[in-house]
């Protein structure tokens, strides 16, 4: 249901030139987890740093920010407009009444200035803030440490090849709050104590974490959790976490290190030790050994989340466990020759068993988010996995090569799973639409052969 306009207050929100696909899912998702509904001014293009949204309070704006890792900060937008005129008519309309209790005279202040896709020169700056001496300001500038900060912002477009002479927009506003994008950096796999060859990037991790709404005191589940970087993410949130994966020595942090120059792990390298190293360990439940395609879980039990990034064979194999009875005869379930063997584990087995998991042992409003790997030249959106406990919110690509991309799929529980044989057509449908991605891993490196086949013949000529 629609939030009525009245009683909204208007915001400037400005975001991270990168990962474009990722930010309107998370600013939505946060926004819905604040108690809030996306309200976007339809002027505000979606690939633009600059978002006007309409929120319920600054409160759910300082909630926005305390989360994301795709916006840089949030303002209380006073005015705004295509040209200076504009914006000192937009500024001079604004209410005196809402501008008053942050220009007193015993409040301190200062203007930054700021131009996207363009360096300003100091005097250009000193020339915007003039122009606003028409503004009621009372108080003393302090530019170390003002009571209150206010922008003065310029949109000169996203292309660096073709700079206007004129901005496209302008802004001023009260700054709130800054964004989360140091978590980037304070969390990035380069310092992190234990790693794997497919350990998630930090900025990537948050963002699954966000979209799949993950607050505190949930309990956040990876089915293929590898070295826990989306369990550190999750925790950081304020999540219970734990997971499970088939390879016994990356749950229990044993065998061959990731590292350059370093051989094997140490006896403290672990899931737990990364928690750890973040102050997260009290966020830690357990990690097992176990194989994704057989639940070990009761009935009844119940996640808030799942997080996960399903193997795709490229630098990790795709392997289920099962006796030599069951890989010869998959349909039949023996009872002798329990003799526990590896067999490859088809990508649209392992999305196949992922979303019937997720039906079954999601909350109701839970929601699943995992990468899907695809061959470009095939992908269609029918080929998106689908469950009818399942709704989809939303499928965010991230380009891997000239000819395969992953994208994040984000879904959310809507209605209790029940006797699975009545959704078993419904399914099938859907294993058989991704079949053809199962040979994923000779599609994406027969892109590299073709180019170094290139390449040589390049040389020759």
């Amino acid at each position: 249901m629609a939030l009525p306009c009245a009683g909204l207050a208007r915001y400037l929100l400005l975001l991270a030139q990168e990962n474009l696909e990722f930010r309107l899912p998370e600013i939505k998702s946060l926004i819905f987890l604040n108690g809030g509904q996306f309200i976007c001014q339809q002027e505000s293009k979606l690939n633009s740093p600059f978002w006007i949204l309409s929120l319920l309070s600054e409160e759910m704006a300082r909630g926005l920010m305390k989360r994301t890792v795709c916006a840089k900060s949030i303002f209380e937008l006073w005015g705004n407009g295509r040209s200076v005129e504009e914006l000192h008519s937009s500024l001079k309309k604004y209410p005196v009444e809402k501008m008053e209790p942050y220009l007193r005279s015993n409040f301190t202040y200062k203007i930054k200035v700021h131009a996207f896709n363009k360096t300003l020169t100091q005097q250009e700056k000193l020339e915007r803030i003039d122009s606003l001496e028409f503004l009621p300001f009372k108080g003393k500038v302090n530019l170390k440490k003002p009571d209150h900060i206010f922008w003065f912002l310029e949109d000169y477009g996203t292309d660096p090849n073709n700079i206007p002479e004129q901005p496209f927009h302008l802004y001023f506003g009260r700054w709130i709050a800054n964004g989360q994008r140091d978590l980037i950096e304070s969390y990035s796999v380069k310092r992190r104590h234990f790693i794997g060859n497919t350990s998630m990037d930090a900025c990537l991790a948050f963002i699954m974490a966000n979209h799949g709404k993950v607050k505190t005191n949930d309990v956040v589940f990876d089915p293929f959790v590898g070295t826990g970087g989306l369990l550190i993410a999750s925790a950081h949130f304020g999540a219970y976490v734990c997971g499970t994966d088939i390879d016994y020595s990356t749950v229990h942090g044993l065998g061959k290190a990731s590292r350059k120059n370093q051989k094997w792990r140490g006896p403290d390298e672990n899931i737990r030790a990364n928690l750890r190293q973040y102050g997260l360990e009290n966020c830690y439940l357990d990690v097992l050994v176990s194989d994704a395609s057989k639940p070990i879980w009761r009935k009844g039990m119940k996640f808030d989340a799942i997080i996960t990034d399903p193997p795709y064979g490229i630098r990790e194999a795709t392997r289920r466990t099962g006796s030599q009875k069951e890989m010869a005869k998959e349909t039949e379930r023996g009872t002798e020759n329990h003799i526990s063997i590896s067999s490859n584990y088809h990508l649209s087995d392992i999305l196949f068993d992922l979303l019937k998991f997720a039906a079954e042992y999601l909350v109701i409003g839970g929601r699943l988010v995992y990468w899907l790997p695809v061959y470009k030249p095939e992908y269609t959106e029918e080929i998106i996995p689908q469950h009818p406990c399942l709704k989809l919110i939303s499928n965010c690509e991230q380009t891997l090569s000239s000819h395969t991309s992953r994208h994040l799929i984000t879904m959310e529980k809507v209605k209790e799973f029940e006797d699975e044989d009545q959704y078993f057509h419904i399914l099938e449908s859907q294993y058989l639409s991704y079949k053809s991605h199962n040979s994923f891993r000779e599609k994406y490196f027969s892109g590299v052969t073709k180019r170094i086949a290139k390449e040589e013949k390049d040389n020759q000529k």
